[in-house]
């Protein structure tokens, strides 16, 4: 599951974060953020217009993330919130 796809209030914890190109610096940038593998994350608002940007927030810190960088954050599901789950789909589509 990528961050882009979870609802308002929806957990997960990260997983990795896709590179789209080789040494892709907003992968990099998001990584040096603190999206990195291990960290519980939560969808906290969505913009007003076609829910762009999102607001997530890492323990106590919110970021502003346009919907092609959240796009670039890939989910695993986290055990303290059963109502997230993987798709086949969700699942084909990080492959």
């Amino acid at each position: 599951m990528l961050l882009n796809s979870l609802p308002l209030s929806g957990c997960g914890v990260i997983d990795h974060v896709r590179e789209r190109t080789p040494h892709d610096p907003v992968a990099r940038r998001l990584g040096e953020l603190g999206f990195v593998p291990g960290e519980a994350v939560r969808v906290v608002a969505f913009g007003p217009i076609g829910r762009d940007p999102l607001a997530v927030e890492i323990g106590f810190t919110r970021f502003a993330l346009r919907r092609s960088e959240a796009e670039r954050i890939v989910l695993r599901p986290d055990p303290g919130a059963p109502e997230l789950s993987l798709s086949q789909d969700d699942i084909a589509g990080q492959e």
